[in-house]
């Protein structure tokens, strides 16, 4: 473990040592400080609930996977924003934990710069003490003004891409080309004014919470 007692600190939780160390390289680039954990359980042996920061953990680990981590980590109070790191196969659980708690997700393989851009922002948000979940009424009304200009098709096809579903897998549910399916969804993000699934995810969680 590569240990770092300043805050914030990025805590990153990977069973990957290779992934760790290059991760641990990538964000002391910029400036960051880091602590690294192979397992969940070695992460939980060192919590300590006044740290500042986030975590980044990998969803798929031997023993322990992220979202159980996490799932304790509710239990133990954990205020540290959490990123999950995620395959495309993983983006129902990633969800599941956004819907948990988590503040977002990275796919792998993802870009260096995406992550970093990801971990400051994280970072800035957690600073300034602001709730991911947390929304203005105007806000809400905004998005469900978003929400109620999709077309029924784009509806049915935004829920299951939110359920991690592949383009093909939409495409065979509904009975319509993946042309049609890639056509609906640019629809989707264009109208819900997102870039990624992972903010397409967020903008359904505050539409569940108006």
């Amino acid at each position: 473990m590569q240990t770092v007692k300043k805050d914030p600190t990025v805590f990153v939780v990977d069973d990957d040592q290779a992934l760790c160390q290059s991760l641990s390289w990538l964000l002391e680039s910029v400036g960051l400080n880091v602590e690294t954990y192979v397992s969940g359980q070695a992460y939980l042996d060192n919590y300590e609930p006044n740290r500042k920061g986030c975590l980044l953990i990998d969803i798929r680990m031997k023993g322990m996977s992220g979202f159980e981590l996490q799932e304790k980590l509710n239990l133990l109070g954990n205020r540290i924003p959490i990123v999950m790191i995620t395959g495309h196969g993983d983006i129902p659980m990633a969800v599941r934990a956004m819907k948990t708690g988590a503040v977002d997700f990275i796919t792998k393989p993802f870009n260096d710069q995406l992550l970093l851009d990801l971990i400051q922002k994280v970072l800035a948000e957690d600073a300034q003490r602001q709730q991911m979940t947390q929304v203005s009424d105007s806000n809400r009304s905004e998005i469900f003004e978003r929400y109620t200009s999709l077309t029924t098709r784009e509806k049915e096809i935004m829920e299951r891409v939110v359920d991690g579903k592949l383009n093909k897998q939409i495409a065979y549910e509904l009975g319509i080309s993946m042309k049609t399916v890639e056509l609906h969804r640019a629809h989707v993000m264009q109208k819900m004014q997102v870039k990624s699934l992972a903010e397409l995810v967020k903008v359904c969680l505050q539409l569940e919470q108006a």
